[in-house]
């Protein structure tokens, strides 16, 4: 099964999208098998992080800025320093996500939740939702 998912982002922001990957593996009715979470973007990221304290993200935001700060220098400049910063962070954290799906649910730890990360924006932005069995 594959979902395709639209969102409007906003710049440098954060959406938990771990509600439409379950429902999307319930909905699959796959038993044991793998879940994949894909963006087909370039200047946005994929992350599992904990949703408990809305500082977590403060602080993610603010190492992230650290290691790739948004400046002039960048040598690829397509659109804007945002935009080339955005391509960096993306190769950072990658586009994809795994996970196992085992007794027709995803697993997933008690503090895990999904998130897409928008590193440039705003945009209109669209990920995707792959349930297979063994």
């Amino acid at each position: 099964m594959l979902k395709n998912f639209k969102i409007e982002t906003r710049y440098n922001d954060v959406y938990d999208i771990t509600e439409q990957v379950l429902k999307t593996v319930e909905e699959s009715k796959v038993k044991e098998g793998t879940c994949i979470v894909y963006n087909t973007h370039s200047t946005a990221g994929m992350t599992v992080f904990s949703p408990w304290d809305p500082d977590g993200f403060l602080d993610l935001d603010d190492e992230i800025r650290r290691l790739v700060p948004t400046r002039v220098d960048f040598k690829h400049q397509h659109d804007t320093p945002q935009d080339a910063a955005g391509h960096i962070k993306c190769a950072m954290f990658g586009v994809s996500l795994s996970f196992i799906v085992t007794g027709g649910k995803l697993l997933l730890g008690g503090s895990q939740h999904i998130y897409f990360l928008e590193f440039d924006g705003p945009r209109n932005r669209e990920f995707y939702v792959k349930v297979q069995s063994d």
